[in-house]
């Protein structure tokens, strides 16, 4: 039995609406340039506290959303969305340096949620969460009754099957209702598929596991939220790849060189090399660079008080030996004392260079840039089949499905 179903009452971008989802940014005011420059942009609506009129006003994000929901409503009153019922959404990605991609907007059934391997479900969540971002999606989505942004997943049962068939839906359908270019260039196009057509999509789409490869924080507000279903766009495992998610840290209590030279007290191996710092090719070396120098470290074998925490065996997990998970871990927790959602912790994803962030540091915006090589595809199916949870902001799924082209309003009441 299938887990999604097309939309209810879906709103179509007729243009210029389309944006990075709201998470996607490092410098938050990033998203204040963008609104400013692109007033109909969905992350006016997303993120109402970093429009230029919040700002100017200083408001926080409660006091700004009732100018998210007018701002919403004024978007569709000036014909910037289109509506369609009953539909799924088409998607397709091109023109980038990856393979053409497809996924299918649609909606899923929130009690298909699974978050460990005792909670059944056909929806698997695999990451922790920053709980903060949770209740602020639940706000707006309460707020404005429509859910903007979808949650991404992965069909891991019959990937080769519906990637075949979007591609034909998409070439019986004629012209897109929609196109937006993003910032690298890529295409973003959406078909509205109705009727048999549609239900037959949705009904392949959500037939076996689909794994969230990016909105962690959206499920979890559906179902903080007691939504019966959420937004999602579901895409196949050929549509996708996984980049390097990256660390600044800020507010080191002592210097950079302080903090090196106590990981290489912990067992590990530090080696300073010449030159900027570059993302690490593959796994099992991590990347330090500390204002005009840079280290090489590869962790030591796991202590015993590392390893079995979710395998019970003496090596540890997969999770386990994530360089995530030892930089959370061993450096964070273990020297700094901090917890993964420390505010002076930010995540950066692969859309950002080795050299942004360098350049973070050189500025002094950053004490400390951590470079941690993209987590493989082989490893994130192998977590997700155990069940297990992947550290926070570990893996950067590109393409990213773009906020804005196709939102869903809830029913009323």
């Amino acid at each position: 039995m299938t887990a999604a179903h097309p939309i209810d009452q879906a709103w179509l971008s007729t243009g210029n609406t389309g944006a990075k989802n709201y998470d996607e940014f490092p410098d938050e005011t990033e998203i204040t340039r963008i609104v400013e420059a692109n007033p109909a942009s969905m992350l006016g609506v997303e993120m109402p506290a970093h429009t230029p009129e919040a700002v100017a006003a200083g408001l926080t994000f409660e006091q700004a959303l009732p100018a998210a929901a007018e701002r919403l409503a004024a978007l569709k009153e000036a014909g910037r969305f289109a509506s369609f019922g009953d539909v799924a959404v088409a998607y397709r990605i091109s023109g980038g340096e990856e393979p053409v991609a497809y996924g299918v907007y649609c909606l899923v059934d929130t009690a298909e949620i699974s978050s460990s391997a005792e909670e059944p479900g056909k929806v698997i969540r695999n990451e922790d969460v920053f709980l903060e971002k949770v209740k602020q999606r639940n706000e707006l989505n309460q707020r404005l009754r429509h859910l903007l942004s979808p949650v991404l997943l992965l069909q891991s049962t019959r990937g080769d099957e519906l990637h075949a068939a979007i591609e034909a839906a998409i070439s019986a359908a004629g012209e897109p209702v929609s196109t937006d270019t993003d910032e690298s260039g890529r295409a973003h196009e959406i078909w509205a598929i109705g009727g048999e057509a549609g239900e037959a999509l949705t009904a392949l789409a959500g037939d076996g596991d689909l794994i969230v490869a990016d909105g962690n924080h959206r499920s979890l507000a559906a179902q903080v939220g007691e939504l019966d279903r959420f937004l999602a766009v579901i895409t196949t495992p050929q549509s996708v790849s996984i980049r390097p998610y990256h660390r600044l840290v800020k507010g080191l209590p002592g210097a950079a060189t302080q903090l090196v030279e106590q990981i290489g007290q912990i067992g590990a191996s530090v080696i300073e090399v010449d030159g900027p710092p570059e993302t690490p090719s593959e796994g099992g070396t991590v990347v330090v660079y500390g204002r005009g120098r840079t280290w090489e470290i590869r962790f030591g074998p796991l202590g015993d008080d590392l390893a079995s925490r979710t395998s019970g065996t003496a090596e540890g997990s997969v999770v386990d030996r994530l360089d995530h998970t030892r930089v959370e871990q061993e450096v964070f927790d273990g020297l700094l004392g901090w917890d993964a959602g420390d505010k002076r912790i930010t995540y950066v994803g692969g859309d950002y260079p080795a050299s942004w962030l360098a350049g973070q540091v050189d500025a002094g915006r950053a004490d400390l840039a951590i470079l941690i090589a993209p987590v493989t595809v082989p490893d994130f199916i192998d977590v997700n089949l155990k069940r297990l949870k992947m550290p926070r902001k570990s893996t950067w799924f590109v393409p990213k499905a773009r906020a804005g082209l196709a939102i869903a309003e809830l029913p009323k009441g």
